[in-house]
């Protein structure tokens, strides 16, 4: 017998479906307080459909696209809870870029669609080419010491 879709959810159900243990689940609701699961008598808790969607959300951006931590609450707060849990959905979330410590393969997955990249804002695309040319100085800066200490 299989639960309904808007069914409440056990941490042990949510554990299984997330592929996470309850520990990080229960970790988790810690560090992110938009999750918030119905604590019956007991202290027995029950997920809503909308909670464990952002889980899955977090669970994403946090095994599959890099981000840390701080990476995902800085997206809560600056996005919402929808953006997360349209991640969950398979939709990249996108936060600003430069100041984030993800890793650049995560970044060039969020970024790219099936029908080609996201639309950049002026400021997105100044602060890329000053990245871009600050990296292109330090290379040049490593080349140089390399020749010298050869």
């Amino acid at each position: 017998m299989t639960k309904s879709e808007k069914a409440f959810r056990t941490i042990s159900e949510v554990s299984k479906e997330l592929e996470v243990p309850a520990h990080v689940l229960r970790f988790w609701e810690t560090k992110f307080p938009q999750v918030k699961p119905m604590k019956r008598g007991g202290g027995r808790r029950y997920y809503r459909p909308e909670d464990i969607s952002l889980l899955r959300g977090v669970r994403e951006m946090l095994h599959v696209d890099g981000f840390s931590i701080k990476g995902v609450q800085k997206a809560l707060k600056e996005q919402g809870v929808k953006a997360i849990t349209e991640r969950s959905d398979g939709v990249p979330v996108v936060t600003s870029l430069v100041q984030q410590d993800v890793p650049v393969e995560a970044v060039a997955a969020a970024t790219e669609r099936a029908d080609g990249p996201l639309p950049m804002s002026a400021a997105e695309k100044k602060a890329l080419r000053k990245a871009l040319d600050a990296l292109v100085a330090l290379r040049g800066s490593l080349i140089e010491n390399g020749r010298a200490a050869a």
